[in-house]
């Protein structure tokens, strides 16, 4: 077994600390990579948390992880040590059923494997990337161009993918007016892409201080959702909503700002059922429907197209002691817009 260090929960009552613990052996199809930088998603609380199912303990978080390949297995082809690899959400799939076929390992039907909070094939639990080193199967490795910055490029592993994903689905682009609902880790990752990819990007927040932030990343209008006289004169206006807001909001006010046959793409995920009324939907013939980051193939899509256009999260570095005033300061909205661990100060 390989000696791993890392920052675990110890039950969901109780702040991460320093932990050590043993990652298997580098097999014929695996990589080890070594931990630069992780970023922090919003998700990484909610599960040390247990707030949206029972978690598994001690638990490592951290599913935006790049580094450097430091061994790879004899069977290994399209990675070597020295590449500079990112795992996002993933590290297993059955790669059998018909998702995975179609490169959507995400919605593998025989359960996938997550990197944290999980269980693997052989029974044990994942750990994630608030540690020094990870193992993984190499298909669950992804290329990351040497053009990025690595800290920058750590939360496109869920934050850039969860936002890529639902809008390259959709086809959203030239022609199309994209409003972006939050600007937050995944709110601003939905601007810079909606922008890229040519589409009229609208902000909403409950924020006004935050439209020449939203301006700054490339939005082109700013709507604040608590003035009533703004929200009037958007409705029936966007033909897409990316709903990245995970705390409880109105659905019902925001599908009345889509267009007939709009759609609101939902990635964020709230604590409680969202309530909607039928009327909201059945009246524009609207749709609302959610993606679940991407599948392998479409993430290193992702990346490349970041390399390409030189697409980076907006970061904060921080030191992986300062994790839990970092939650604190997330849960705040005190963050331009996503910590990022230096796995360095380990």
């Amino acid at each position: 077994m390989i000696k791993a260090k890392g920052y675990a929960a110890q039950d969901s009552k109780t702040d991460l600390a320093p932990w050590n613990f043993e990652r298997r052996e580098v097999g014929a199809h695996d990589v080890q990579i070594e931990i630069l930088f992780c970023g922090v998603c919003h998700s990484d609380l909610h599960q040390i948390r247990n707030d949206w199912f029972p978690g598994i303990f001690p638990m490592v978080p951290g599913h935006e992880i790049v580094g450097r390949i430091i061994k790879a297995g004899d069977h290994v082809k399209k990675l070597k040590v020295g590449d500079m690899a990112g795992v996002g959400c993933l590290v297993d799939s059955c790669m059998e059923c018909s998702s995975c076929n179609e490169g959507l390992e995400q919605y593998c039907e025989n359960g996938n494997v997550v990197t944290y909070n999980g269980k693997g094939k052989d029974g044990q639990p994942t750990y994630g990337g608030y540690s020094n080193t990870i193992v993984v199967r190499e298909e669950f490795a992804l290329k990351v161009s040497e053009k990025l910055d690595p800290a920058g490029a750590a939360p496109l592993l869920c934050a850039g993918i969860t936002t890529y994903s639902p809008l390259r689905h959709w086809k959203v682009g030239k022609g199309h007016k994209l409003a972006v609902l939050g600007l937050g880790g995944l709110g601003h990752m939905g601007v810079k892409f909606g922008v890229a990819f040519g589409a009229e990007v609208t902000v909403i927040s409950t924020s006004p201080s935050k439209e020449a932030e939203a301006r700054k990343l490339g939005a082109h209008n700013f709507i604040v959702s608590t003035d009533p006289a703004q929200i009037k004169k958007a409705k029936n206006s966007f033909d897409f909503i990316l709903d990245t807001v995970s705390a409880q909001h109105d659905m019902n006010m925001y599908l009345s700002l889509l267009r007939t046959n709009g759609v609101m793409m939902c990635v964020g995920v709230p604590s409680e059922a969202y309530s909607i009324r039928p009327f909201s939907v059945i009246g524009n013939r609207r749709s609302v429907a959610g993606s679940n980051i991407g599948g392998i193939p479409e993430t290193q899509e992702m990346l490349d197209f970041c390399a390409e256009h030189n697409i980076l999260a907006d970061i904060e570095i921080i030191d992986i002691k300062d994790i839990t005033k970092s939650y604190e300061r997330m849960l705040k909205g005190d963050v331009r817009y996503r910590f990022v661990i230096d796995m360095a100060t380990l």
